[in-house]
């Protein structure tokens, strides 16, 4: 197969995606057999768009300058792969689309005490737009690589099914798959911060009282955080079995598992869970196929969640 040339773009996101290509370490040296990279915002000083075999892009759609790079990539590529999943879902950003652009701009530049300039961005600072959308809401897309960044066995394992022309090997398992910890029915009776305690090393965490969500969570990163001690917070993205189908749902999905596991009811579960829907939904909330679900009501949720606060009933 004839050399295969690689540009990459970096959209709203925080270039983690980017740096996982150095955290290939010796097997980029395999890739880069077979592989030139002519446009990277990391790597190289290329302001275009060359013509290529593959473009990977990261990052939202945030912006004018965003919805432009991707229209560029698009044009410039012969296959564009959504790189890490703020390019897939939409990723962190898409808790803007709970505010206008004008609040947001009047919290970070106006309202804000961290900030000297009493003046918003100026003409030279690209638009927000109305809403974050995902990659595939502005170009077509042939592959998506969830994960935050991906970890560097499916970003090679995709590179490589390019070089050798075949169609990547892609698993719809979830973190729990390559979690070693057992699921254990407990007399665990109420949910517990993940702030607080240690916990054991060898119990699941949602029989600990932890809203772990290695359970809703597609495996792009082999689950190195229950491995270490931390629940996983869903930063590959939600697994098919939420996305596709309507009803199924991140929250009502921990709930249910972790009523069967402690004596903490379900219900008490699914609110806690909605308290904290900016964090637990953070990755997925601009994809139309969380937000669109008859059952997710984000905006709700944080409009309860500020009252109760505003009435002294949460610290």
């Amino acid at each position: 197969m004839s050399e295969i040339t690689v540009n990459t773009e970096w959209l709203s996101d925080c270039s983690g995606c980017h740096i996982a290509i150095v955290d290939l370490h010796e097997k980029i040296l395999s890739v880069l057999q077979a592989v030139k990279i002519q446009r990277c915002p990391v790597l190289t000083d290329v302001k275009g768009y060359p013509k290529a075999t593959l473009g990977l892009v990261s990052g939202a759609i945030r912006n004018e300058h965003d919805r432009h790079a991707a229209l560029e990539m698009r044009k410039a590529c012969d296959i564009v792969i959504a790189w890490g999943s703020c390019a897939v879902f939409g990723g962190p950003a898409g808790a803007g689309n709970i505010h206008t652009p004008a609040e947001i701009a009047r919290a970070v530049y106006l309202d804000n005490k961290t900030t000297i300039s009493a003046h918003p961005p100026s003409r030279e600072v690209s638009p927000l737009e109305s809403v974050v959308s995902p990659l595939d809401s502005a170009i077509e897309v042939d592959l998506y690589l969830p994960g935050c960044p991906p970890h560097p066995l499916f970003v090679f394992e995709a590179l490589s099914a390019l070089v050798e022309g075949r169609a990547p090997e892609v698993s719809r398992r979830s973190v729990c798959a390559k979690c070693k910890r057992a699921m254990e029915k407990s007399e665990v009776a109420e949910i517990k911060p993940h702030s607080e305690g240690i916990p054991n090393s060898e119990q699941c965490f949602l029989s600990q009282g932890y809203t772990c969500m290695g359970s809703v969570t597609i495996d792009r990163c082999l689950a190195p955080c229950p491995a270490n001690g931390v629940p996983c917070t869903g930063c590959a993205g939600a697994t098919m079995q939420v996305l596709t189908e309507p009803n199924r749902d991140i929250r009502t999905e921990i709930a249910e598992r972790m009523s069967r596991l402690t004596r903490i009811p379900g219900e008490e579960i699914v609110a806690a869970i909605e308290r904290g829907a900016k964090s637990h939904y953070s990755y997925t909330m601009a994809s139309s196929m969380i937000c669109r679900k008859p059952t997710f009501h984000i905006e709700k949720w944080i409009r309860d969640e500020e009252s109760a606060y505003e009435a002294g009933n949460l610290s």
